[in-house]
């Protein structure tokens, strides 16, 4: 069994703090730790590197920090510590560019159908960050109580019917649903396993089949794209997976392998 590296150990350890201290503290350190888009009051630029710390349930930091010692390891022995967490880090960043990119067409996409309201941009922010959460749910009620008073000072009380209301309801969802977790940095270090161990034999937890890593990481993705695109989640139900943020930081990680390879640097450690 291989041992655990340094910066991977260190990795899973943040991880856990961060977990186990957003469960005490609540939704304060959800609201500030949490990758927010930048249309939320709840944005802060430093959510770019926190959201990677933070997982929403004991399933979602499982599966990812059981992911990470197994493929993190590996490749933290080839290329050095500071190689591998700058690597791990630009993935992450990139899954998260990537979701925040896929985030503001779906958000432009809802609000075309309500722009026959001509509402303003100050008037927009407000009805995209309307509270209208009980804490597990969206509510289409409380988001009425919040969009009435919006919409009567703006003069456009008259004008809304269900298809704006449904856009507008769509689009601050959108705004409001924060991103978290380390899958797009994994999916960078999957990527990376697969240029490096090409034939090494993988297997999912719920399919038993021994599968070669250049087979099994591309056949991933294109799961992963597809569930994205159709908006369906493997295990049924919405699943509330970010799946471009799988996507992405694959895309970083194949960027970045390439480049090391094209450059022969592949096999070079930083420290």
């Amino acid at each position: 069994m291989m041992n655990i590296t340094p910066v991977v150990k260190q990795l899973l350890i943040i991880n856990v703090i961060f977990f186990i201290g957003s469960q005490i503290v609540g939704d304060p350190a959800r609201n500030l730790l949490s990758l927010f888009y930048p249309g939320s009051d709840h944005f802060q630029i430093w959510q770019l590197i926190t959201h990677m710390f933070m997982h929403g349930n004991l399933m979602h930091i499982f599966f990812n920090m059981f992911a990470l010692f197994s493929f993190g390891s590996a490749l933290e022995q080839f290329w050095g510590g500071k190689k591998f967490i700058f690597f791990y880090i630009s993935c992450g960043l990139g899954a998260a560019l990537l979701q925040l990119g896929v985030n503001y067409l779906e958000i432009q996409n809802a609000l075309e159908a309500s722009s026959s309201l001509d509402l303003s941009n100050n008037t927009l922010h407000q009805i995209l960050n309307i509270n209208f959460s009980d804490g597990t749910h969206y509510r289409s009620d409380l988001f009425l109580q919040g969009l009435e008073p919006i919409l009567q000072n703006a003069g456009k009380v008259n004008l809304a019917n269900e298809a704006n209301i449904k856009s507008l309801f769509e689009a601050a969802m959108q705004n409001q649903t924060p991103m978290v977790g380390a899958s797009g940095a994994i999916y960078g270090l999957l990527v990376a396993f697969a240029f490096m161990f090409p034939n090494a034999e993988l297997m999912m937890m719920f399919i038993p089949v021994p599968v070669k890593a250049k087979y099994f990481v591309p056949g991933l993705l294109a799961l992963d794209l597809f569930l994205g695109v159709s908006g369906k989640s493997i295990f049924g139900g919405s699943g509330g997976v970010a799946h471009f943020a799988h996507i992405g930081g694959a895309i970083i990680g194949f960027l970045m392998m390439w480049y090391w390879k094209k450059n022969q640097f592949n096999s070079n450690r930083w420290n």
